[in-house]
């Protein structure tokens, strides 16, 4: 085995590292790695993780005593673009110790094993902790997940593992529970809009060439749906293509450049950025005087999405998500497709729509059809597991089954009733013989005695109080004579005349 670093700077291809491994983006770097966070305080969203003394922050800050009460193994579950990479890459800057890059869709065993013997070999001599970070980790197999397991246990290297699917579905149980998880929600609007805000004014970002209008700031912060990365990607798309459509300042003339030379060159070559000043092509030297406006047609050709008249926080929004509820409501199958596909065509958050459209079945069509409900909830499942844009065709599916089911609100409308008179006083004790009478001493206090088990009862329906004293009679539910209701109706029916018989063993 070479007695070198075994991960040199083509570890990381382009990129160039600092320092401890890590990848310092170059002047080519897209937007979204250049601006990724250099510190905590820059870092969006996430602040259920990063709260003070919580495990993350541990793992990132340096206690005042100089070591470390931290995990040693930490799994970052959430979907994209909400900076599980960025993470990882400030457990490894701010603590000074050494990072090592994998990805599980290119990476063995046999790449797993040489990061951790020369991990090893480090600490063994004095050197630098590591921190190895494994991207998409659910890609691993067993036997590739199995080989982090004597590393993890015997913290050799503090392995910092993401994944955008359910670990407990994709890593293996005994690495799941030498690990820390951590869940990261999607970035909200106001997370994106200031991560965009910075990329515009910051001189990693944009420098200031570029300024965003109200309407594009919002289209792109809705076509995001929390994704940070893709919401900086379609920002580097859409200043590219704004400069690109700037006008080119007339050349400078004889006259005008006499005596200037000295400046002229000096302006050039100060910036980094002096090509985006330029009508877009390479080379071309003229700037651009003041920021180019980035309108919403620059977004909308960027990404190709028409921006629909839809503003998330604007009346626009709540009219259409209203319309379609009301649609479903209403049993408008047509209506309902409609304003799906406006939200769609927007940029909506797919699983915006899909929350909307279980609340809906439970709300809306209730238990005239309760499968409308495992539809529903199906649907939400799928959308999350393929996304967008096929997620469309499982959206109206669920549509179309709830559109077009009997409707009822019966149960609604009854766990609204109970609430209220919970909160209104009406709670009352709960009768002696539904009490928990498993604890010593519970039969002395009468608790349990009397109780009569359904599954010994004529129809497996025991004629016992089970409201308390104070609320004998209320009558919470009351179903409708619509779908699957109707036989439930005539089946409470008779539950409730047997409940009402005078019960002799009381």
């Amino acid at each position: 085995m070479p007695t070198g670093d075994l991960f040199g700077d083509d570890l990381f291809g382009a990129a160039t590292s600092g320092a401890q491994g890590t990848p310092r983006p170059g002047p080519g770097a897209p937007l979204a790695v250049r601006m990724r966070p250099a510190a905590l305080d820059e870092v969006a969203g996430q602040a259920h993780l990063l709260v003070p003394g919580s495990p993350l922050r541990r793992l990132i800050e340096t206690d005042a005593s100089g070591g470390r009460a931290a995990p040693g193994s930490v799994i970052l579950w959430g979907p994209p673009g909400t900076g599980k990479t960025t993470l990882a890459y400030l457990i490894a800057t701010a603590s000074g110790r050494r990072f090592v890059e994998l990805s599980a869709v290119t990476a063995g065993v046999k790449d797993v094993r040489t990061v951790v013997e020369d991990a090893r070999r480090r600490l063994a001599t004095g050197g630098e902790e590591t921190v190895l970070f494994i991207d998409e980790v659910h890609r691993f197999s067993k036997s590739q997940q199995d080989a982090l397991l004597p590393s993890v246990e015997n913290r050799w290297v503090t392995l910092v593992a993401a994944t955008t699917e359910n670990p407990s579905f994709s890593v293996n149980s005994p690495l799941l529970s030498r690990s820390l998880l951590l869940t990261l929600q999607p970035l909200g609007d106001d997370d994106v809009r200031a991560l965009v805000r910075r990329a515009v004014a910051d001189d990693r970002g944009l420098g200031g060439l570029v300024v965003l209008t109200g309407e594009a700031e919002e289209h792109l912060v809705r076509l995001a749906g929390g994704d940070a990365r893709k919401a900086l990607t379609v920002l580097e798309a859409a200043a590219g293509a704004a400069l690109s459509d700037a006008p080119v300042p007339l050349p400078v003339t004889a006259s005008e450049d006499a005596g200037t030379d000295g400046d002229r060159d000096t302006d050039r070559d100060t910036d980094g950025d002096a090509d985006l000043r330029s009508d877009g092509a390479r080379g071309t030297t003229g700037a651009v005087p003041g920021p180019v406006p980035v309108d919403l047609e620059s977004v909308e050709r960027a990404v190709d999405v028409a921006a629909v008249r839809y503003d998330r926080d604007g009346d626009q929004h709540y009219d259409v998500v209203s319309a379609f509820i009301k649609s479903m409501r209403g049993s408008d199958v047509d209506a309902s497709l409609h304003y799906l596909a406006r939200m769609i065509a927007a940029g909506e958050d797919p699983r915006f729509i899909a929350r909307r459209i279980v609340i809906a079945a439970a709300e809306d069509v209730g238990m005239a059809d309760p499968s409308a409900l495992q539809t529903a909830v199906a649907a939400a499942q799928a959308v999350q597991l393929i996304g967008m844009p096929e997620g469309r065709i499982v959206l109206a599916e669920a549509v179309v089954h709830l559109a077009t089911a009997p409707k009822s609100n019966a149960a609604y409308l009854g766990i609204d009733a109970a609430l209220a008179d919970v909160r209104a006083g009406k709670a009352g004790s709960v009768p002696s013989h539904l009490r928990d009478a498993h604890y010593p001493g519970a039969k002395q206090l009468g608790h349990g005695t009397g109780y009569r088990y359904a599954h010994d009862a004529p129809h497996g329906v025991a004629a016992q109080q089970y409201l308390p004293d104070t609320l004998v009679g209320s009558r919470y539910y009351t179903p409708t004579d619509r779908g699957y209701e109707r036989q439930v109706s005539d089946r409470l029916g008779r539950i409730r005349d047997i409940l009402a018989q005078d019960d002799p063993a009381r």
